[in-house]
């Protein structure tokens, strides 16, 4: 009788791996995926959450978790260890990471042009970078900041040495608005529009006017072991993701409803303004490598990066 019941236990088994499928998970059932944001949710993050509010990506087999970064978050090191399976990260710590040696690649441009500027108080008399020679300017102390800073700088014509720099963190909304510098970097889609809503004259210096070439700021990626082992699912979280976009430039107000539906202590006019900001540059596109060749020299240019990275390794041109 005990090989009856032994032989009846593994003809069960076998029935339950045939019905799930080999990855233990029943047919037409949605896998769960992991997405951490790169910072507190606001408009740049419409198209994630529009997608998700409309079932774009379980219609895609994924049942995606979106979750916000805490203060000491280090996504690269979370995506190449596996603990989350996609993350919003910024292109030039991206480019450091794969530098440090961890296989993470971008999948996806978020945004197509950079956010990073430098913004100046108009009523100071400064009306291009070159006037920042002598003045006080805040910067947050990331190796990025600087290399924005010198490249508008430098391309209008003026001698970045002769800033005066100062460390504020990221207070660049608060030191400007009481007059603590003359300038702070800052990007023009969140500093620069909370600084106009609060009637502070300001004067934005889009990085990409000044030197630099426009790069995807934002991007979706993943780990290098997760492409390789599961190029479906990634595939269906990026087209998911750029149909939650495409909705959000035809429809912004379907952004900010979800958006305001997974944390309703946004404030709608807010990020309504980020999103009338943001919207021309929200647009779905595949990564162009000539860009890409220009955005790491610029990189390299200024210090981000040491040396040139492997293309084929850090992003996917589906």
């Amino acid at each position: 009788m005990r090989w009856a019941v032994a032989l009846l236990a593994a003809v069960l088994a076998l029935a339950g791996v045939a019905g799930c499928g080999g990855d233990g998970a029943e047919p037409g059932v949605p896998k769960g995926a992991t997405l951490m944001l790169d910072f507190s949710p606001n408009a740049v993050h419409s198209g994630i959450y529009a997608a998700q509010a409309r079932g774009f990506y379980e219609r895609e087999g994924v049942e995606l978790t979106i979750r916000q970064p805490g203060e000491s978050t280090d996504a690269p090191k979370l995506l190449a260890a596996g603990r989350v399976d996609f993350a919003v990260l910024d292109i030039h710590d991206l480019g450091i990471a794969r530098e440090r040696g961890l296989k993470v690649t971008a999948v996806s441009p978020i945004v197509q042009r950079p956010l990073a500027s430098v913004i100046a108080r108009s009523d100071t008399g400064i009306a291009r970078p070159r006037d920042l020679e002598g003045r006080t300017v805040g910067v947050t102390g990331l190796p990025s900041d600087e290399a924005v800073l010198d490249s508008e700088v430098e391309a209008d014509g003026g001698d970045p040495a002769l800033v005066k720099r100062v460390t504020i963190g990221f207070n660049a909304v608060s030191a400007l608005a009481a007059g603590k510098v003359d300038a702070a970097t800052g990007f023009w889609n969140a500093e620069g529009v909370a600084l106009r809503r609060q009637g502070v004259p300001i004067q934005i210096f889009k990085v990409d006017e000044y030197g630099a070439p426009p790069y995807p700021e934002l991007v979706l990626a993943t780990s290098s072991r997760m492409l390789e082992e599961q190029t479906e699912q990634v595939k269906a979280v990026v087209d998911a993701t750029d149909d939650g976009y495409a909705l959000v430039v035809r429809r912004p107000d379907v952004g900010l409803d979800a958006m305001l539906a997974a944390d309703p202590a946004l404030d709608r006019a807010d990020q309504g303004a980020q999103m009338r900001e943001l919207r021309p540059d929200l647009s779905p596109a595949l990564f162009s490598l000539d860009l890409l060749r220009e955005w790491e020299q610029w990189d390299i240019e200024h210090g981000i990066l040491n040396r040139p990275i492997k293309y084929v390794e850090t992003f996917v041109f589906w």
